[in-house]
Formats: C-alpha cells, structure tokens, sequence
C-alpha cells in the first residue's frame, strides 16, 4: 500500500509503532520494522544518551530495515541530556525520528541536517498546524480515544481527523483506537494516510513487556481505561486498577487543591514494576481504549499481515460492493 507516509519513511506498509515507555526497545521496533512498518524505540526510556546509541546499534542488528527514535521533550526542571540523545540519533544513522510533548522547533535543523525526517505528534489541529509551520515533515493526529496524553480538548478521531485533512498540506497518520484492517481503511477515508499504534503493540510475542500486562490488555474492554491528572492539565489515559482507583478518589477529595506530589505514588517511577515485573496495581500506566478490540497476542509479523489482509479486503471487496451497487 503507497501513502506519502510510506514514501517518506521507505516502509511497506503505512503502519508506524508509537513510542512507549518501558515498551519500545530494540526488540518490538526491529520487529514492526522487519514486517514492513515503521518500529521506534522510546529515547527518554534509556537513561543515558549512551543508553540510547546502544540500543540503536541492538536495533541494527535485528534489522536492516528503516525504524526510529522517540524523542518527548518533557516541560522539567531537570531537563534530559536532549543535545546527547539527538547527537545519538544522529550518529546512529536513523532517518526517522517522532517527537512528542514540548515544539522540537529548536532541534529540527540538526536533524534535518542529518536527512532525518521528523513527525510530532499532536492532539489537535491547532497543534498540528503549528508543526506545520515550524517545518515538520509529518504528523501523528492522536484522538481523545488514545492511551496516554489524549490532550484538554476531548476531540475523538471521527471529528478530529477529517479536520486535519481539511487545514493540513503535510501528511499524518491516525493515532489512538488503531486496531485493525478496519481502522486503517477508516483512518484513510477520513484524511490520513496510514496509522499509528501503541496498546495494540503492546499485545504481541515480541513486546519486551510482562505478560502479565498483555493478559490485562486483552482481558480489557472499551469501559475499562480511566482519565487521570485531569485537574493537573496534564490528562493521561491509563487503564483502571487499585492504583488508578486510589488515585481518583485524591483527585476528587483534595478537587482544585490537588497538586503532582499528592500523586506521586501513583504515576512516579511505576513503570519498571508494571512492565517488567507485572505487577499490575504498581501504578497508573498508559492504555488505549482500544483494549476493547484487542483479544489475542499474536507476533508482529502476524498481526501486520492480518491487518493488511483485512484492508485489501474491506477496500475491494466490501467497499467496492456498495460502489457497484
């Protein structure tokens, strides 16, 4: 299938894997790479900028496919080592990097440089406007149906991404509630052309994760996530457990004297626990609600070629039949 995205990136098939924390380590993204999409490693999740230039020279190994680097540039007061992770990137080779969180503006010209191509993630199209206009080369449009940072405005993908293919001239891909062959074709008739996928990677052979997690992710349906931090303006989807819970009632106790360190419990250093050793009430961890269309734990190769199966057939059998008619 030929999009501008699969064109841009030099893959296959228009299907990019999202950075995840704790999740996105050489073994996942060599695996999306190699079945034809776009793998990406998670930057911030190595510690170190030498972290980070290892763990790309472990991708090259699995892979002499395209993939890519995360890069979420974080509002802290410590901030990461970000000239040392970009020099890694760079001299790393790889050719596509996504960026999240804070305006890249600053770092885009070092990596355009390096022919690096660069797509940032945004939750509107106010947002995605501006990524325009400061030069990135693509877009990934996340609905309020994402895990993670769904953004303040609550706009889902069925209003969303029409919208950004109505004010947008760089392509973009659909992020959250991406699943299957159905979302995809979905994804392309409403603007974008192709789509990115976090939960639903996450349930495959390769995710370097607990199982415990995968099993919590097919077990889910669509009621299950939860929306924390949402008095802090720092929104996050997550799926529900005791963490979660307690989590909520602080919110709703303590209402607008609600502060990030009444929550530290919950969401600070958790995911280690929960994605390495599986203990699932660790913390508040980013889950779609897209778990509701997840049941069963196939390898990446396996679910990629399902997927693409099903758009072929959905666009010329299913579609093509209602156009005859």
């Amino acid at each position: 299938m030929k999009t501008r995205i699969t064109e841009m990136f030099g893959i296959e098939h228009p299907i990019i894997q999202g950075g995840m924390h704790f999740v996105g380590f050489a073994e996942l993204a060599s695996a999306v790479s190699n079945a034809g999409g776009l793998g990406i490693i998670t930057g911030l999740t190595l510690k170190t900028p030498e972290q980070l230039a290892n763990e790309i020279r472990r991708c090259r190994e699995m892979t002499d496919k395209p993939f890519g680097v995360n890069l979420t540039f974080l509002p802290t007061l410590t901030s990461p080592d970000y000239p040392g992770y970009i020099r890694a990137i760079i001299e790393g080779g790889v050719k596509a990097v996504e960026t999240a969180g804070n305006n890249p503006q600053k770092w885009l010209p070092a990596l355009h440089d390096a022919g690096i191509r660069v797509i940032h993630k945004c939750t509107s199209v106010r947002h995605s406007l501006k990524a325009e206009s400061i030069g990135c080369d693509a877009v990934s449009v996340d609905g309020f149906e994402c895990g993670g940072h769904p953004g303040e405005d609550d706009v889902p993908n069925f209003i969303l991404l029409p919208r950004a293919a109505d004010t947008l001239k760089i392509p973009f891909v659909a992020s959250g509630g991406m699943a299957d062959g159905r979302s995809l074709v979905a994804a392309m008739a409403l603007g974008a052309e192709g789509m990115n996928m976090g939960t639903r990677f996450m349930a495959t052979k390769e995710a370097p994760i607990h199982d415990n997690v995968k099993a919590a992710i097919v077990a889910a349906s669509e009621l299950d996530t939860r929306l924390v931090m949402r008095p802090l303006r720092n929104t996050e989807r997550v799926l529900r457990n005791s963490a979660v819970d307690r989590l909520l009632e602080k919110e709703k106790a303590l209402g607008a004297n609600l502060k990030f360190e009444d929550i530290l419990n919950e969401v600070a250093g958790v995911y280690p626990r929960i994605m390495k050793d599986g203990d699932m009430d660790a913390g508040a961890w980013s889950c779609g609600m897209v778990a509701g269309l997840i049941h069963d734990v196939p390898t990446v190769k396996e679910l990629i070629d399902r997927i693409m199966q099903e758009a072929h057939d959905i666009i010329r059998n299913r579609l093509a039949g209602f156009d005859a008619a």
